[in-house]
């Protein structure tokens, strides 16, 4: 029997048994309080005197978990957390990491120790600068052709130096012992457990993409000789759904675009909403986007003039838009006003792009209004949103963070977990100025979600 291509980390919906085993994961650690349990890995021991750890995971940590086949054909799941867990790196339980930094009597401790007694200056930030430097080379990590390079050699390849941090995350410290216990990986998935972060989106028991900045380049490198599945987001546009002209004159096209379109070129050669116009109406020009997973209304200029007028509207916040979501079920009930304003400040995450994360100290303030229309009975929640500001992602983040919402759109691969269904989240109206006549024009694409 063939078996399944292996998880696209950037991009997946978490495969039934890696949920299941993410589960017993997160029941294993809610037992904290219990001084004797067992492991949910079989192959390990109880956490014995390793309760007190686990009240730090409890603070909030990304998880992972790995379905891995041994050469008996046995099937096993192996867990790993990232960074360290109260100072340590080793815990019962986990896989360890790929290098321990956090032995005391370990050359990095030592170093790290002199470098902080030094004054502050040149000398100082170069000896810091050669100590990241080593440990770069002191992680050395493998593919499943059986090659090994150092972090610092698998970004060199690229004409880049690694982040701060590289090689810790789950998703790497689980290949790794996969590959050194000649282990056959076949699934894997991150999550997060324990309390949200101040700035990212985090919902306990919720999946995640693994991060671009840290392991993209990683990962890619060590999924070499594994057969993994295909970036969705690269899939040629197939949909028969087509683009709807709802409006067109001699300055612009109104016109919805679907779910799973781009809005304007991008890296790869999908067919764009702007590469439809074109073939149809020749000149056009694009003064707004909307994601690829999003569908409804966008308008579109015929000239560089009529583009410029547009873009100014925007710019100045006198286009209206109105959305209509569908929130994702959570763990207790929706304890938010009916209709609220939410004013978050968004920033790109520099290290996992195109997340954005929330910043109050660097961050753009975003303003969204929204109403709630219903509660349903399986706890997802249809609302609309009207933004006052126009950041990127910005209703995905003001829904799904914990100061906001708290709750992600459905089918959110970026900010809550793909369900392998679309993006629920459709632009339904559009109000703006026409750039030639200056009449004040409303357009409506409702039902979007429907079906």
């Amino acid at each position: 029997m063939a078996r399944e291509p292996f998880t696209y980390p950037f991009c997946y919906t978490p495969a039934p048994d890696i949920v299941a085993a993410a589960q017993r994961l997160i029941a294993w650690l809610d037992a904290a309080e219990m001084p004797e349990r067992q492991s949910p890995r079989k192959t390990s021991g109880s956490a014995g005197p390793l309760c007190g750890i686990f009240k730090h995971l409890a603070e909030g940590k990304m998880m992972g978990v790995l379905k891995v086949e041994d050469q008996e054909g046995a099937v096993d799941y192996l867990y790993a957390f990232s960074g360290t867990v109260g100072g340590r790196a080793v815990v019962p339980g986990f896989v360890p990491p790929v290098y321990d930094l956090t032995d005391p009597d370990g050359y990095f401790r030592q170093r790290e120790a002199e470098i902080s007694a030094m004054p502050p200056g040149a000398e100082r930030k170069a000896a810091s600068a050669a100590l990241q430097d080593w440990i770069f080379g002191q992680y050395r990590v493998s593919n499943a052709r059986g090659e090994t390079l150092s972090i610092r050699e698998i970004f060199a390849r690229r004409g880049l130096t690694p982040p701060g941090g590289t090689g810790d995350c789950a998703a790497p410290k689980l290949l790794q012992y996969a590959y050194n216990h000649h282990l056959t990986p076949l699934a894997m998935g991150e999550f997060w457990y324990g309390a949200s972060p101040a700035s990212e989106v985090r919902e306990q028991g919720r999946f995640y993409p693994s991060c671009t900045g840290k392991c993209g380049p990683l990962l890619t490198w060590m999924l070499e000789g594994l057969d993994v599945a295909p970036n969705p987001l690269d899939r040629e546009f197939t949909t028969e759904t087509e683009p709807r002209v709802l409006y067109e004159d001699a300055a612009i096209l109104v016109v919805s675009k679907p779910a799973g379109m781009l809005s304007v070129p991008g890296r790869t050669r999908a067919r764009s909403l702007l590469d439809w116009l074109r073939g149809r109406y020749g000149e056009v020009h694009s003064c707004h986007r909307l994601d690829m997973d999003t569908s409804g209304l966008m308008v579109v200029a015929r000239s560089t003039a009529y583009k410029s007028k547009l873009e100014r509207q925007f710019a100045e916040r006198e286009v209206t838009k109105t959305y209509r979501a569908r929130l994702a079920a959570g763990a207790g009930p929706f304890g938010h006003a009916r209709r609220g304003t939410i004013a978050l400040p968004l920033a790109l995450d520099y290290y996992d792009r195109p997340r954005q994360m929330v910043d109050r100290e660097h961050g753009k303030l975003a303003v969204t209004e929204y109403e709630v229309l219903e509660q349903l009975p399986d706890g997802e929640i249809d609302i609309r949103f009207t933004p006052r500001t126009g950041r990127t992602h910005q209703l995905r983040v003001h829904a799904a963070h914990a100061a906001g919402l708290g709750r992600p759109i459905k089918g959110d691969r970026l900010y809550g977990s793909a369900d392998g269904g679309r993006l629920w989240l459709h632009a339904e109206t559009l109000a703006f100025r026409h750039p030639d006549s200056g009449e004040n024009l409303y357009f409506e694409d409702l039902g979007g979600l429907e079906g």
